[in-house]
């Protein structure tokens, strides 16, 4: 459908909190299977899936990539070597191929010289009915020259002349997936396009006037009909509408559930500070000004009548668990308990190694509860929660199981953020009365995602290292002198170094990663012997924490291990880390695992070993790596290089996904529409007015319709 066309068909629109729970029918048409389009069938339907997904609204977030400009029309005589053209020719003569695997040609003139059209495993029957002979064809492909002939090989498009009109212009090049042509995307998205509605405008008139953005359905019929290269780049005027539509259903989203958050009925949690005064006594350091600056913020927060909501970021190795500590320790001080639930059982038992000190010092019983306890060992962890024996509890998502009850429970405190999701945050939250959330993250988010994934929450940051912490001296080593790494590895053990060996990604496979991780040990054994370990992800629990016991005070000193040391491995004797095949890793991961070193007061090293030539991104991550240990400017990098969906994994974790904005190159709209959300919802709070309910239209849109149900009448 060319951009400006209009479907004669016309949808009614029923208001979102019409019929209570519903999406509103206009959208119906959008939500419709998107096998009901024509040309998708139950043949292509499975890669149309994969490609963008199973309804039609899909298919129109599948934006093109680029365009194909077939308006060049030159003689045969002009047409450049390499270029798109669309050529008006008389077929001569048809030359089926002379043995098996030869091409089969079709010759072609015009006034000025010769084409050749060229096909490869091509049905002869269907070649003379599309290319008759003696007759005009317009023809539209890639030209080529080849022994001084002029060519076309498999043209794009073969027409009569009267249809020229079809094939002469600017194509849109969308993503291709195994099973898909461009061709049938195209003729899908035409059909999506005459049935997408008028909706309701939610944009502010005079917002919209400025910026000379379209009406939405324009918007989205300009964005598949691009008429030339700057129609698909991000700041595109119909790019920028549907991309802020987005920000501004992600924003009242998140700010409708943050209301509900703070209409729910807290309590005030205040201690006296006679528990946290003992743990910090017992520390053998004292708190940094940004750690204290952290416990004045969540202190202040559990102190107040509303529930807390709060992020704490912090860099490897900041000490935000001491920070937690203190909070929880507030938390038992007032009469109450306190849970810290952990991603995996490893980070769980991380946790309570270095929280129970602290606890202990201040005279508070801390237990362990895993999905891997013994049923003894679980019934008397769950007695001692239900009668409030236990004061602190640390575990995996097995503490909030519903057979777990806490006798007070007052604050959570959730590590590794990015795996629970906004929903996730909330269902904890029934497990206590009025209970505050304390969530930390050592992932650094940069600015722009920390609204967009975290704007239900407070953020605080913690920004300094540790007093007597040594910076990691990186550096980039090629493969090939890898036995030069092995003799340092030597050099460093000698002087009594622990040394982590970090095998490569090999594939998307954790078998295959397990083997690479193998051979090094193996070839590493031949070195130094029983004094190298091996850790990955498909051993046992028992026999991966025997092993880390070795490398943390035994006879172990290198461990060789696939990523499953990137998170909650504490050994600070490690001072040096081999990483191999580093070019194949994240930056974000990278920066994870050389946190594991240099938590000592010794000096550290990280080597980056990588196999060349280095693609730009590769070498861009590298060099950032080399200049910095500062995860928040690794983190701005990490989505400048990769894109902020990619960056963040968004399809396994709890960040949203964007299908239109991409949080980075539309990074200004973004406050834009935050403070346009304060100010809708400041006027019409409940969205009952023209633009309120229009608005509601826009959070079904976007798949954001849990936070209707926040609204009085949604």
């Amino acid at each position: 459908m060319q951009h400006g066309a209009r479907s004669t068909r016309r949808d009614t629109y029923t208001p979102a909190g019409s019929r209570r729970g519903l999406r509103p029918q206009i959208l119906n048409p959008l939500f419709a299977q998107i096998t009901t389009l024509k040309g998708v069938g139950p043949r292509n339907a499975k890669a149309f899936a994969k490609l963008a997904g199973e309804r039609v609204v899909d298919l129109l977030w599948l934006l093109p990539t680029g365009v194909i400009d077939r308006r060049h029309a030159p003689s045969v005589r002009d047409a450049a070597d390499g270029e798109i053209a669309t050529l008006s020719v008389r077929v001569e003569d048809h030359r089926p191929p002379p043995a098996q695997r030869a091409p089969y040609r079709v010759l072609c003139t015009d006034d000025t010289g010769v084409l050749e059209l060229v096909f490869f495993n091509a049905k002869s029957d269907y070649l003379l009915r599309v290319l008759p002979v003696g007759e005009w064809r317009v023809v539209s492909g890639k030209v080529t020259h080849y022994q001084g002939r002029v060519q076309i090989q498999h043209p794009d498009h073969i027409v009569p002349p009267a249809e020229r009109g079809e094939v002469q212009g600017v194509e849109p090049v969308y993503p291709l997936t195994a099973g898909l042509v461009l061709k049938v995307v195209r003729k899908a998205l035409r059909a999506a396009l005459s049935r997408t509605p008028d909706l309701p405008e939610w944009l502010d008139p005079a917002h919209r006037d400025r910026e000379g953005w379209p009406v939405w359905r324009d918007a989205v019929e300009a964005v598949h009909a691009p008429l030339g290269p700057a129609d698909v780049q991000p700041d595109a005027p119909a790019r920028r509408r549907l991309a802020y539509d987005e920000m501004l259903a992600n924003q009242l989203a998140l700010a409708l559930v943050r209301r509900q958050q703070t209409r729910l009925k807290g309590r005030a949690i205040q201690g006296d500070g006679h528990l946290r005064a003992r743990a910090l006594a017992a520390l053998p350091f004292e708190l940094t000004g940004s750690q204290r600056e952290a416990v004045r913020e969540v202190l202040a927060d559990m102190a107040a009548p509303h529930r807390m909501l709060r992020l704490l970021q912090g860099d490897v190795g900041s000490g935000k668990t001491v920070v937690a500590v203190q909070a929880m320790l507030a938390a038992v001080e007032a009469g109450c308990q306190a849970a810290v639930m952990a991603p995996t059982e490893v980070l769980a038992r991380q946790h309570f190694a270095t929280i129970q000190p602290m606890a202990q010092a201040a005279g508070v019983e801390t237990l362990l509860l895993t999905g891997k306890d013994s049923r003894t060992a679980r019934q008397q962890a769950v007695e001692k929660l239900r009668t409030g024996a236990a004061g602190i509890a640390v575990g995996t998502h097995a503490l909030f199981q519903q057979s777990v009850e806490f006798h007070d429970l007052a604050l959570a405190v959730i590590d590794e953020q990015h795996r629970f999701g906004v929903h996730q945050r909330m269902s904890l939250q029934a497990k206590g009365k009025g209970m505050d959330v304390l969530v930390m993250t050592a992932t650094p988010i940069p600015r722009t995602l920390l609204l967009t994934s975290y704007g239900d929450m407070e953020a605080t940051r913690i920004t300094e290292k540790p007093a007597g912490r040594q910076p990691v001296d990186t550096r980039t080593v090629p493969l090939d002198r890898i036995s030069d790494v092995v003799d340092g590895v030597a050099r460093g053990m000698e002087q009594g170094s622990k040394v982590f060996w970090v095998c490569p990604l090999v594939e998307e496979s954790e078998q295959t990663d397990v083997s690479a991780a193998e051979e090094r040990c193996a070839a590493l054994k031949e070195r130094f012997g029983g004094r190298v370990g091996l850790v990955h992800g498909r051993m046992k629990s028992a026999e991966k924490a025997r092993v880390m016991a070795a490398f943390h005070d035994g006879g172990v000193d290198v461990l060789v291990a696939t990523t499953v040391i990137e998170v909650g491995v504490d050994v600070p004797a490690a001072t040096l880390m081999v990483i191999e095949h580093a070019e194949r890793f994240g930056l974000a991961q990278l920066h994870q695992l050389r946190g594991r070193i240099g938590r000592g007061s010794a000096r550290s090293t990280c080597v980056l070993l990588y196999q060349g030539p280095l693609g730009e991104t590769a070498r861009g991550r590298l060099r950032i790596m080399r200049e910095t240990d500062d995860g928040f400017r690794i983190a701005e990098e990490d989505m400048r290089l990769r894109g902020a969906g990619e960056m963040l994994g968004t399809r396994q974790s709890g960040f949203p996904e964007f299908r239109v904005a991409d949080p980075l190159a539309h990074e200004d709209l973004l406050p834009v529409a935050r403070d346009d959300t304060e100010l809708v919802l400041h006027r019409d709070p409940e969205l009952q007015g023209e633009r309120g309910k229009a608005l509601r239209v826009l959070l079904y849109l976007f798949e954001r319709d849990a936070a209707v149900r926040y609204l009085r009448s949604g």
